[in-house]
């Protein structure tokens, strides 16, 4: 018997709705974008993407059913991000999936913003176990070792910045708008020269990230050019700091991938679209032997297709939130096995 998860993602500035069915077939895929309204304050405003939510939300669920064909009664159960992310976003997505699935009789499911990321793989290609995922994005970088579906492992973490942050936090300094990484990413690859900026490799052995020593590089390496009056290149800063960015993660997730003998490597995240990153891990895990995926563009950034491929096998794991659920911006990732 088939099964179809309607997910909301309301984490961040998405708002979003989709149906899946049996975890890995996209059956409607809805996304509310709000990049226009945080454009002009460099960033993601809490209090503005909460009232985003409120204002889109309960249209995206009517265009994903619309979309799809299908009535509440189609439906197997509800899903919904229950973190990490912004606590006022979080609680209007939450909010309306309680409502849907009281109102329909529906089992609802709370689901980890990073799990589906992770699940976005499982709509385009079959996940093999064990394997390694490399999640980059504008609040999370962490190296994710998997067993089995549904056991986590986080082998490495940043310490400081994401690397989506670091990217959106150079690009200001660059006078770039916001989100920073797809300009970076632009603009590296017009270079023909690159800034010489460090590279942070942390302890010998280590799986960690950090990309604020690399950050604070770019800055004082632009306030030093401005004391002396000369102009910088954006290109060069932008390539010397991807090439520092895109070095480190690649060589991390490669050595993972060595010790822990992984039959396939993802990457997710919304900076698994960057073209530098994933040019630079293709080439690695070819010369691996290793097999390497990421999802198409629409599904690395945030979407509610990607929660649905993860709650479908929470449900089939048999895990079932209540009414009493909660906004949780903290929330680890954790094994539900």
């Amino acid at each position: 018997m088939d099964n179809y998860i309607l997910a909301i993602e309301t984490s961040c500035d998405e708002t979003a709705a989709a149906i899946i069915k049996n975890g890995t077939e996209i059956i409607s895929n809805v996304v509310s974008s709000q990049i226009d309204s945080h454009k002009r304050f460099g960033g993601v405003v809490p209090e503005i993407a909460s009232r985003h939510h409120v204002e889109q939300v309960t249209i995206v669920l009517e265009e994903a059913l619309n979309q799809a064909n299908m009535e509440p009664k189609d439906l197997t159960a509800v899903a919904v991000t229950e973190g990490p992310g912004l606590v006022g976003a979080l609680l209007i997505g939450i909010n309306a999936a309680k409502a849907f699935a009281f109102v329909h009789g529906l089992p609802l499911i709370g689901t980890h913003h990073i799990a589906g990321h992770i699940y976005a793989n499982n709509l385009v290609q079959p996940m093999e176990f064990p394997l390694l995922a490399l999640v980059v994005s504008g609040g999370h970088t962490e190296l994710v070792l998997m067993r089995e579906h549904g056991i986590f492992e986080v082998i490495g973490e940043t310490r400081d910045d994401a690397a989506g942050e670091a990217y959106d936090k150079v690009a200001r300094v660059l006078n770039m708008p916001y989100p920073g990484g797809p300009h970076i990413d632009r603009l590296a690859h017009e270079a023909t020269e690159a800034v010489p900026f460090p590279r942070v490799w942390l302890e010998d052995g280590s799986y960690d990230f950090s990309f604020s020593g690399l950050k604070s590089a770019v800055i004082n390496y632009k306030h030093n050019m401005d004391q002396r009056g000369e102009e910088i290149i954006p290109e060069k800063v932008a390539k010397g700091f991807q090439d520092s960015v895109v070095e480190v993660l690649t060589a991390k997730t490669v050595r993972a991938a060595r010790e822990f003998h992984v039959k396939q490597v993802i990457a997710a995240g919304g900076v698994s679209a960057n073209k530098g990153l994933r040019a630079a891990l293709e080439n690695a895990f070819k010369a691996e032997g290793i097999p390497f995926y990421v999802p198409p563009l629409k599904l690395c950034t945030d979407n509610a297709a990607m929660i649905g491929a993860a709650a479908y096998e929470m449900y089939q794991s048999g895990i079932r939130g209540d009414l009493a659920m909660n906004g949780r911006p903290g929330m680890e990732l954790k094994s539900w096995k």
